[in-house]
């Protein structure tokens, strides 16, 4: 069986991860859900200070901490970005990387790179001085693709434990020394498969790095553990085989 470590995406913490846990736990896995710097009930530790780095030494830390070997790493959605650098730092204890809904950035890109220029100014705008970026507002009316598949229940679960994301997490970029490559592999959820493929085809920065990397697929919205939590776990269990 596999050693999974879990990487939320922005404003979550290992709580997000409880369903997909329990069943890759109930199919004999060893899995380690994380909860990063400054998020969810570590958001006590949030600062100006908490950077794309401290994130990624949090991953790196856990797995050395705990003496893990032959990891398959999970990042979903901005969590894709600590998760790629923390692979080219240790890609010794890594078997394979998992990015859901994410992908490996192209050095020297950020997440905030990735938004529009508008809505890059809305945000600014909107954050001001401060250090911390809001989550949404959750509301399937404004984006219907991207909450796909929450219920009720779950999208007020969203409001009530979403936390600010630390802003350095968005606006630092990614930085890789190219070091060993380690198998990679994508769960898609909002993107079909014959369009991430044409995308990864022509070189686009969202999938630089999953050219032959296996590719799967969980038809929801952008948040599969939440709304497809054992049908992700399925898709993780069959990306940890070789």
């Amino acid at each position: 069986m596999a050693t999974f470590v879990l990487v939320p995406g922005f404003w979550l913490g290992a709580w997000a991860w409880r369903d997909v846990t329990e069943a890759l736990r109930a199919q004999g896995h060893e899995v380690y859900p994380m909860t990063l710097t400054g998020l969810a009930e570590r958001d006590h530790l949030a600062g100006p200070d908490v950077t794309l780095d401290t994130h990624t030494t949090d991953i790196v830390r856990l797995i050395e901490v705990e003496a893990l070997r032959d990891v398959v790493l999970v990042g979903h959605s901005g969590g894709g970005m600590p998760v790629a650098q923390a692979t080219d730092r240790i890609p010794d204890r890594i078997a394979r990387v998992v990015y859901v809904e994410s992908g490996p950035l192209p050095d020297g890109t950020s997440q905030f790179d990735t938004v529009p220029p508008e809505e890059q100014q809305r945000l600014r705008a909107f954050i001001g001085a401060g250090h911390l970026l809001p989550p949404p507002a959750w509301d399937p009316a404004a984006d219907p693709t991207n909450l796909a598949g929450l219920d009720d229940p779950t999208l007020a679960l969203l409001r009530a434990r979403a936390t600010p994301q630390p802003l350095r997490t968005a606006t630092d970029p990614v930085r890789r020394t190219g070091g060993r490559p380690v198998p990679t592999a994508l769960v898609a959820s909002t993107f079909p498969l014959t369009v991430v493929r044409e995308m990864i085809d022509q070189g686009h920065p969202f999938f630089t790095g999953l050219a032959g990397g296996r590719l799967f697929e969980v038809p929801t919205g952008h948040w599969p553990m939440l709304s497809e939590p054992k049908a992700l776990a399925d898709v993780l269990d069959s990306a940890a085989r070789d």
